[in-house]
């Protein structure tokens, strides 16, 4: 779209001079500035036109300057980008002008779209040649139109006052400069009314004195009244026309900006009727995929369901089915026990009536191995029964008395607590495998061993201790 910034298209700086700058000058004007080895500028009037767009390379401050004055005063100093580079800020310094530059950085595809609406409505000389150039215009041109709301309410006003284009330009600068729109209007009339510059604006036209509408107005140099009231003075055709005139300008320019605006919008509405469209089919696919999730979602928790209630149907046919099994057949699950288990015969209550009818119930003799249930109550005198009973181990579920462990350590039979060893129960019968019984068998008595050798020592030890007390006194009586 734009040239780049090469030799073409860009002027050097011994070529600043050269622009025909007198026949351009106006009152107030907007810079858009962009900075750095080339420099982009774009200078308005206050009634958004373009009145030059350059860019130079290798420009020095001072031409920079000299440039921008020739075409007026300028009021503010617009920059593409925020904040507002050093350089910018140098040059509004050096121009005693206000910057203005956007909330943050203006896109490439904003200034692209912000010149070529500006261009479209035939505002431009030549249009940007290269990006310098549509930089500074976009500034410019974005600057204007955030102020355009305050030039039209200007404008509006300044019609009713019969105000002409110069005399608007400095309401315009003043009211850009902070004062109020009431208080530029008052302070501008009445300047004119005191210099007699209503009627200096049109001197050219003195000789007519039907054709010229400010001919009446030089009366109002000397005059004290209101300058309303001096306005209303001129003859009713000529009051007429000029408001019309002035009208009709305004008018046109509020076109112009209204066609701008609908060019604007219109883009907008594409953009946006894109940007509808776009979103509508992400969120028909959207709905599309959630639709589906939530169908197998659905289908998922209905067969994990039946799966949980197919599990429940079966464990409970399962045990009934054993259940049922047992009452049939006695010896039913026998047959997972392997052929060297050792069945255990209970003992419900280590005391000699427990040990009696545990005896003619599970007919306990010699070589058996006995599981006490609870050893409460069980001593030295019930202990010793078992060991009468000749029983090959003992198998405990609690902790049974000293005495009643002492015994069965002088009888050799081994006590195994029952969380060491396995014990499965099948049928109506409990068992342990003959391997583990005799591993912890082992165990027992390797420790019970060494716990015996370690006594007759300390026993040895503690009679040669005495025998010697015992001589000791023997010697010294």
């Amino acid at each position: 779209m734009y040239k780049n910034t090469g030799s073409e298209g860009i002027k050097e700086s011994n070529l600043i001079f050269k622009t025909q700058k007198s026949s351009r000058t106006t009152k107030g004007i907007i810079v858009g500035y962009d900075p750095g080895l080339t420099v982009g500028i774009a200078i308005l009037n206050l009634n958004g036109e373009l009145i030059s767009l350059d860019s130079f390379k290798e420009i020095r401050r001072s031409e920079i300057i000299s440039h921008i004055i020739g075409y007026g005063k300028t009021v503010l100093v617009a920059t593409d980008v925020y904040p507002a580079p050093k350089t910018v800020r140098k040059i509004a310094t050096t121009l005693n002008s206000k910057i203005w530059s956007p909330y943050k950085n203006m896109s490439v595809e904003s200034k692209i779209e912000t010149v070529d609406s500006f261009t479209a409505m035939g505002n431009s000389l030549n249009g940007p040649q290269n990006a310098h150039e549509r930089d500074s215009l976009a500034a410019a041109v974005k600057t204007y139109k955030d102020h355009l709301n305050k030039f039209r309410q200007i404008e509006k006003r300044a019609e009713q006052l019969s105000m002409n284009r110069a005399m608007i330009d400095e309401v315009k600068i003043r009211v850009i400069n902070g004062k109020s729109i009431s208080n530029s209007l008052r302070e501008v009339s009445q300047q004119n009314v005191d210099t007699g510059y209503i009627g200096n604006l049109n001197r050219e036209t003195r000789g007519s004195s039907k054709s010229c509408p400010d001919r009446d107005v030089l009366k109002l140099k000397n005059s004290t009244k209101d300058p309303e009231t001096h306005i209303q003075e001129l003859s009713p055709e000529e009051l007429t026309i000029s408001r019309l005139k002035n009208k009709l300008n305004s008018q046109k320019r509020y076109i112009n900006e209204l066609r701008e605006k609908n060019h604007e919008l219109e883009d907008e509405v594409k953009f946006q009727r894109m940007e509808v469209s776009k979103i509508q089919s992400k969120m028909d696919k959207l709905r599309n995929e959630y639709s589906r999730k939530i169908l197998e979602k659905r289908e998922f928790a209905s067969k994990i369901s039946m799966i949980k209630r197919l599990q429940n149907k079966y464990s409970q046919e399962r045990s009934m089915r054993l259940e049922l099994e047992k009452q049939l057949d006695p010896n039913f699950g026998l047959e997972t026990i392997g052929e060297d288990a050792v069945e255990l015969k209970i003992i419900t209550s280590f005391t000699r009536e427990g040990i009696r009818e545990s005896s003619i119930l599970m007919k306990i003799s010699n070589g058996d191995v006995v599981l006490l249930e609870n050893s409460e109550g069980g001593g030295s005198n019930t202990a010793a029964i078992l060991c009468e009973i000749g029983v090959r181990a003992v198998i405990t579920r609690d902790k049974i008395s000293d005495p009643a462990e002492n015994v069965f350590i002088n009888c050799m039979i081994p006590v195994i607590p029952e969380d060491s060893i396995g014990i499965e129960i099948v049928a109506n019968g409990s068992y342990v495998e003959s391997k583990d019984l005799d591993e912890q068998i082992k165990k027992w008595m390797e420790k019970t061993r060494k716990q015996q050798t370690t006594e007759d020592k300390n026993k040895l030890i503690s009679m040669v201790d005495e025998y010697r007390a015992q001589r000791r006194r023997e010697l010294d009586s």
